[in-house]
């Protein structure tokens, strides 16, 4: 079973960058699409991203369009999520996950292997 950790979260001012790392148990992965989340205190979880199993494709929640960027390096089964003009409303826990069902890639309920994940802090 694929397992994933993420990290590079931490606290930032708003403005400022972040990236974050997803990196897998194994190399299973490598055929997948790989998804973040991110829930914040109170609120649901909500889809930031998404790629393709070979990066040919990706997705963006408006939020974050323009700002995001996400990638991948399968040689090392690590996805990344380039964050930058970061504000305060993208204070969240963010997740990874793989894309295992149909359906649009922003529900949670076609991801499975979640991560732990990892804290992103945006002071104002």
């Amino acid at each position: 079973q694929v397992q994933f950790v993420e990290s590079g979260g931490g606290l930032v001012q708003a403005g400022g960058s972040l990236r974050l790392s997803c990196t897998a148990s194994s190399s299973t992965f490598d055929g997948v699409g790989l998804v973040w989340f991110r829930q914040a205190p109170g609120k649901e979880r909500e889809g930031v991203s998404y790629i393709s199993w070979n990066g040919a494709r990706t997705e963006y929640s408006d939020s974050v369009k323009g700002r995001f960027t996400i990638s991948r390096d399968n040689a090392k089964n690590t996805m990344y999520l380039q964050m930058s003009g970061l504000k305060p409303e993208d204070t969240a826990m963010y997740y990874c996950a793989a894309k295992t069902y149909s359906g649009s890639w922003s529900n949670d309920r076609t991801a499975e292997y979640w991560g732990q994940g990892t804290q992103v802090t945006v002071s104002s």
